[in-house]
């Protein structure tokens, strides 16, 4: 570790053979000191930038910064380093991703080390590797490789909590401006659910984070994203076929639940001492555990004080890899993407569908946005009527069933893109192009509206200038609560929903940490399952939530129980509601269910919502979305009795996809993350 740190600040590695490739990696200046040069790329476009400055006394000051939508973080760090290589002194100053505020410290003591900053305080007489909450994240990792390279047994203790193991999967030689640099891909275990992967240079510098929504790359090296992406899915995907194999269970004879409460989502009700045989991928009858004959080789499954239900499907994805884990473990067999980098997603559904991987069935919806400064991180742009027209057939051609617009488009659009998407056959849905009401979206062909903060949004037109912005939040934040929900204006808008027939895409858990979220608080939407989420990313939840003040505090917590109010106004007209997340993948599909409940849906319904609902609206019906004959064993099996008490849809016990047998704590144990009781 030592070698990485005082001999690399202040001096040129032989690896930096060449006068050109110097040029390009790092600023040598004359005192000895360096400076790394970093972009910052969403979708392929300059976001942002990283500037490292390495001090010659071993210290390094961080300057990090991008643009999302109007969104992300403007931080400054300072990281000081002992000759075990282990932070001595830190300081975070800035905003986060929410323009929250970020002032955070860690230093080491006569008696150990402390830390606070906005969120969190303590002190700890044992040293390790401080990872901050809201820190320029790329140096900070690339410094965990350094200290763990040279690590006993390959694994540093985390402050707050965890630990760290380092794992060398790929390398490559990378070429740019007639230089070359050879560069090794590692991946740091404890701080995420998976492995965090980043790239280093032989010197131990940061060289990449390569990706598809966000990357970060060495300036002058920003074309080797593609390769490195590709080489870094390849180790990943080596990873997640070894927790296929050990995770799925393909019994070769028929599974018989005994005795089980079932869940009939069709009607909405449970049933009670059933009997449920599945033989492979089918399941082959359904009826009173009195009457059930079964198959002389079956394997009986005592389903007594359990629930037996239908798969759930989560109707708002933007799946990655790791979200197959999350999701099978949490009884969600089936979902809907709806907006994702076109190759990717394939990718991934592909390995999904075989089962080479573990993760839900996908039906995909194409995201179409405007070029500008808050366009999509992914999806496809579309400027005039024949790219509108165009990127619709491209994503039909797919087999994408449903079109997502998005802020940045052209409202002049929005017919054009409709009538081609529904004479290909494909649904619409999205945010409302800024500059168009939520109700003249559906006049215009809408079938779907997503997220509940865009129904506000419909009666704000005075109150907000632009909704490509973060605005779109804050606006609601501010102005939700004073809204009468009984007013004509409401009521005309919810008949015109029912009118056009249009669905809505709630996700209102989105918003509870949004809105409700506070420093240092645990906010609702976690609440439930924080004490089994790994150590940091039980820290990153008490970093949720807008920035507020004494004086809009209160104001933005009763702006989202209006939220919730219209949910169930919304569901006692008679529009449907889907259950979807745009959140933590598999766990927030639980919470979304029980907010929807909170707001005053029946468990039941909110049940049929994430199960039947959603299998009618993809047009799956004849073979998912139910327990019945005939149909794919795409089930879950839980403890208790989510019918009556709908947090019971977390204590999972079993899940099947395709007849293909999951142990949930298992499956979550392979992400970090303890079982439900």
């Amino acid at each position: 570790m030592k070698r990485n740190f005082d001999p690399l600040i202040g001096t040129v590695r032989a690896a930096l053979a060449g006068a050109a490739l110097l040029t390009m990696t790092a600023a040598v200046h004359a005192d000895g000191s360096r400076t790394l040069q970093y972009s910052i790329l969403s979708a392929g476009h300059v976001s942002g930038a990283e500037t490292d400055s390495y001090t010659t006394s071993g210290a390094i000051d961080s300057a990090f910064e991008f643009n999302d939508r109007g969104r992300g973080p403007n931080i400054k760090a300072h990281y000081e380093f002992g000759a075990d290589g282990l932070p001595r002194r830190i300081d975070v100053t800035g905003v986060n991703y929410l323009k929250a505020k970020v002032d955070e410290h860690f230093a080491t003591t006569a008696a150990g080390v402390n830390w606070h900053s906005e969120v969190e305080h303590g002190d700890s007489p044992v040293k390790g590797f401080y990872v901050t909450n809201d820190g320029a994240g790329p140096v900070e990792l690339a410094a965990l490789v350094r200290v763990l390279s040279h690590a006993s047994g390959g694994k540093v203790a985390l402050l707050p909590g965890g630990e760290a193991r380092l794992e060398f999967v790929a390398e490559a030689t990378v070429e740019s401006n007639g230089g070359k640099l050879h560069v090794r891909e590692a991946t740091v275990s404890g701080l995420d659910f998976v492995p965090a992967p980043v790239w280093i240079d032989d010197g131990g510098d940061l060289f990449a984070i390569p990706g598809t929504f966000y990357a970060i790359l060495r300036t002058g090296w920003e074309a080797s994203n593609d390769s490195l992406l590709k080489l870094q899915s390849n180790a990943g995907d080596a990873r997640f076929r070894r927790l296929a194999q050990e995770l799925s269970r393909r019994p070769g004879h028929p599974l018989a639940f005994e005795h089980v409460r079932l869940f009939d989502s069709e009607a909405a009700s449970a049933l009670a001492d059933q009997t449920v045989v599945i033989d492979g991928d089918k399941i082959v009858s359904v009826g009173p555990s009195g009457t059930a004959t079964l198959p002389a080789n079956a394997e009986k499954i005592d389903g007594r004080g359990k629930t037996l239900l239908p798969g759930l499907f989560d109707m708002h994805m933007h799946v990655q890899p790791s979200d197959g884990l999350l999701n099978i473990a949490s009884g969600v067999t089936a979902g809907r993407d709806v907006g994702n980098d076109i190759d990717e997603l394939a990718r991934l559904q592909a390995q999904w569908e075989s089962g080479d991987t573990i993760g839900p069935r996908l039906w995909k919806a194409g995201l179409i946005d405007g070029p500008g400064p808050y366009q999509a991180p992914t999806g496809v742009l579309a400027d005039t009527p024949a790219a509108a027209e165009a990127a619709v057939n491209r994503y039909a051609d797919l087999g994408y069933i449903q079109i997502k617009l998005y802020s940045s488009l052209k409202p002049e659009l929005v017919p054009i893109i409709a009538a081609t998407a529904h004479r290909r056959g494909l649904r619409l849905s999205g945010h409302t192009p800024n500059g168009m009401l939520p109700a003249d979206f559906v006049r215009e062909g809408a079938d779907e509206l997503q997220h509940i903060n865009f129904i506000f949004l419909n009666f704000l037109a005075a109150k907000v200038k632009d909704t490509r912005t973060p605005e779109r939040f804050t606006a609601v934040a501010e102005n939700a609560a004073g809204l009468d929900l009984d007013s004509p204006a409401v009521r005309d808008f919810i008949q015109l929903l029912l009118d056009h027939h249009t669905t809505l895409d709630v996700t209102v858990a989105t918003f509870e940490g949004m809105f409700t979220g506070r420093p240092g608080q645990v906010p609702g939407d976690f609440a439930p399952i924080i004490d089994r989420l790994p150590a940091q990313i039980r820290r990153q939840a008490v970093s949720e939530g807008l920035p507020v003040t004494p004086a809009n505090d209160q104001r933005y917590r009763d702006s989202y129980t209006a939220m919730l109010k219209m949910t169930k106004k919304l569901f006692d007209a008679g529009v449907p509601i889907l259950v979807g997340t745009d959140a933590m993948a598999g766990v927030m599909l639980h919470r979304e269910l029980e907010l929807e409940v909170q707001a005053g849906i029946p468990p039941a319904k909110a049940l049929q919502n994430a199960t039947w609902l959603a299998a009618t609206v993809l047009k799956q019906q004849s073979t998912m979305g139910s327990i019945r004959a005939g149909k794919r064993a795409d089930l879950l099996l839980v403890e208790g009795d989510p019918v009556t008490r709908i947090g019971d849809i977390r204590r999972g016990r079993l899940v099947l996809k395709g007849g293909v047998v999951f142990d949930p704590a298992r499956v979550y144990g392979a992400v970090g993350v303890l079982p439900s009781n």
